[in-house]
């Protein structure tokens, strides 16, 4: 295992208390204290790897991940651009999980998350493998999210239910336009269209 203080030809800042065996970190993220990302995980560029995060060897991260302080990241679940993921949300991979050696599931079985780009998974939220998060949705903290979630959609609880859209700001969409950021859309059968692009 090797650790570095930064790597200033890739400007990348490592805490020196972050353990990193990966070599594709991408310029300008950031790893801090007790962080252990392995060998083959992937980290895209401008990321803030907070405290004590954990990345496995075969976890893709996208471009401008935020992982708050606690977050597991494993083999199978891939994180896509400016996706925030809040203080020791949990994500999984393997369905049938057993520790004995007869009933253990091979990687072969294990299940692909994906988590679209710029979703919010808040602090303490569990996500069940198998499932995808969609761009722009929000799961509340706390919630355990056993199915898919839509683009945009909000899920709250346990297990995660629907509980209205947000808009790409993450404001609740309970006026048109977005009282946050002033945007506006048509509610269609699938959730908000805006009506201009990101």
């Amino acid at each position: 295992m090797v650790s570095y203080q930064d790597n200033t030809s890739r400007h990348i800042m490592i805490h020196p208390q972050a353990i990193v065996e990966s070599t594709s970190i991408g310029k300008g993220t950031r790893i801090w204290p007790f962080a252990h990302i392995l060998k083959g995980a992937v980290v895209g560029e401008n990321c803030n790897i907070c405290e004590q995060c954990f990345v496995e060897g075969g976890a893709r991260i996208g471009n401008g991940v935020v992982l708050k302080n606690g977050v597991s990241i494993w083999d199978k679940v891939t994180l896509e651009d400016y996706v925030f993921v809040g203080p020791h949300a949990v994500f999984t991979n393997d369905p049938v999980p057993r520790a004995a050696p007869a009933w253990k599931a091979s990687q072969g079985e294990w299940q692909e998350t994906l988590v679209r780009e710029h979703a919010t998974v808040g602090a303490n939220a569990t996500i069940l493998c198998g499932i995808e998060l969609g761009a722009y949705s929000f799961v509340g903290a706390g919630a355990v999210v056993t199915r898919s979630v839509q683009a945009y959609e909000r899920v709250l609880g346990v297990p995660a239910r629907h509980a209205g859209w947000v808009c790409r700001c993450g404001w609740l969409l309970d006026d048109n336009p977005c009282q946050r950021c002033g945007a506006r859309f048509a509610m269609g059968a699938a959730g908000p269209v805006f009506e201009k692009p990101c």
